[in-house]
């Protein structure tokens, strides 16, 4: 593997990680208005990533007016969208600022176990992503210059995400090394699902608008079923939505300009 897609491995953890720091240096809970901005911000650029980053590429896979270009993408789309939502119906979870227990399989597991595992699930399409454009750049269908812009997105909307996850964290009793540590321990399942993605593509190329899609399945599949509700919630949900445009623009413009 080359420096940069390295580093693009790693960006998604680093930047969930810096984020998960603020347990460390502030006393009190991100604000409420202030979270609406930042999970409305990590909206847009989720969304944005997963047209520009993932879906375009897998429609351009193929020549224009071949109906594989519109057929294999939908397909893929659709069955990330189910990945997902099987993972959210089965696996026991509870989601940040929430008190209601989501999942029909039963465990004892601690309320702060299973804030852990919603974050997971939430983790785990960005590094399907990621996986799945590293393996594209190294087969020669991408180029590694559009992997490290998805990187950076994904590490610039995990630096609030982590924050947002760590803080929670502190308010059911842990200390601040042990939120630090729980958020930076939410972002590992990023470069564990990337190396997962990585070589279960590699080595057959032919999957790769199947893959591609797939993993925009799964992100819009995050973005409307936790992020947006969750930003939404309460007063002033206009925020939420000017969050929303300001990370929408920035993926977009990381990844048409410097494409």
């Amino acid at each position: 593997m080359t420096p940069i897609i390295i580093i693009s491995l790693f960006l998604p953890l680093i930047g969930t990680t810096l984020g998960s720091a603020m347990a460390l240096f502030l006393k009190k809970e991100i604000s409420p208005p202030a979270q609406k901005i930042l999970l409305g911000f990590a909206s847009g650029v989720m969304l944005a990533a997963s047209i520009w980053s993932l879906l375009q590429p897998a429609i351009e896979f193929y020549e224009a007016g071949d109906f594989k270009s519109y057929i294999i993408p939908a397909i893929g789309f659709l069955v990330g969208i189910g990945f997902l939502l099987l993972l959210d119906y089965l696996v026991p979870h509870i989601h940040v600022n929430a008190n209601q227990e989501e999942g029909i399989i039963k465990s004892r597991t601690s309320k702060i176990n299973k804030m852990m595992f919603a974050v997971i699930i939430h983790n785990i399409p960005e590094g399907l992503a990621a996986g799945i454009l590293i393996s594209s750049a190294l087969t020669g269908h991408m180029s590694e210059q559009a992997v490290l812009i998805l990187a950076i997105g994904l590490a610039i909307q995990n630096l609030p995400e982590g924050a947002i996850i760590s803080m929670p964290l502190r308010k059911e009793g842990l200390s601040r090394g042990k939120a630090f540590f729980y958020g930076f321990l939410s972002g590992v399942v990023e470069p564990i699902a990337s190396l997962l993605a990585l070589l279960a593509t590699f080595f057959v190329t032919t999957i790769l608008p199947f893959t591609l899609a797939f993993a925009a399945g799964c992100m819009i599949y995050v973005v409307v079923e936790e992020l947006i509700p969750e930003a939404n919630r309460g007063e002033h949900s206009n925020l939420a939505t000017i969050g929303l445009a300001i990370g929408f623009v920035l993926m977009m413009v990381l990844d048409i300009a410097l494409a």
